[in-house]
């Protein structure tokens, strides 16, 4: 993904909003780290084609969720099978029992903009 430092940011209510790169960086199905404001973001793409942001952190185990499988729109922890909701960031099943953060998401065109608190 491109690097968010190099792009600037734009206010948005409270929010910043950085372009961490292009549709065409995301796998088919699947995600990619971002770091924005010392935050690790997964940018997911999900199997029906839109486009999550939620913190890349499983709230269980501390391990990248980017690197999870992603199967609707949901991730599973690789590590032990915690699932997240990639709309809501909820998790559906044990040993997770804290929601991860989701980040509101703009595409145009092929930019894709995740917007983070300040």
């Amino acid at each position: 993904m491109h690097d968010p430092t190099a792009t600037g940011a734009l206010p948005v209510g409270g929010h910043e909003e950085f372009l961490v790169g292009a549709t065409t960086d995301l796998p088919e199905v699947g995600g990619a780290v971002v770091e924005l404001a010392g935050r690790r973001i997964a940018v997911v793409r999900d199997s029906k084609g839109e486009i999550h942001a939620i913190d890349d952190t499983c709230t269980h185990a501390n391990v990248s969720l980017a690197e999870g499988e992603v199967s609707e729109d949901t991730i599973e922890c690789w590590l032990h099978g915690s699932e997240f909701e990639l709309t809501t960031g909820k998790p559906l099943s044990l040993p997770a029992t804290q929601p991860v953060n989701v980040y509101p998401v703009r595409v145009d065109g092929t930019s894709v903009y995740v917007s983070v608190p300040v």
